[in-house]
């Protein structure tokens, strides 16, 4: 069963951010995982939530999405991402 990593940041310094946005990339695809969602333009057609910017990663599996976000290589770039945004990050288990 597929499982997705769901992640709204709220960008507070671009320049730091493209570095984090340079480098993750590798280290999803080293783990198995394909963007659906990286960032692009969104509308809200209902309530109230208006993501920043959204992304939405597919693994083969939850647990392949857990091994990435606890893998060395994306722990190693994280801390960039702390300095230069705040982000709300999500596991869903598909169908």
């Amino acid at each position: 069963m597929a499982g997705y990593v769901v992640v709204n940041d709220d960008i507070t310094d671009e320049a730091v951010f493209a570095e984090f946005r340079e480098r993750v990339g590798a280290t999803v695809e080293a783990h198995g995982g394909r963007y659906l969602v990286r960032g692009g333009a969104t509308e809200v057609a209902d309530g109230d939530w208006t993501p920043d910017r959204l992304v939405v990663i597919e693994f083969d599996s939850v647990e392949q999405a857990r091994a990435w976000l606890s893998s060395p290589e994306y722990l190693e770039i994280k801390d960039i991402r702390a300095r230069s945004a705040s982000a709300s990050v999500i596991i869903a288990e598909g169908v």
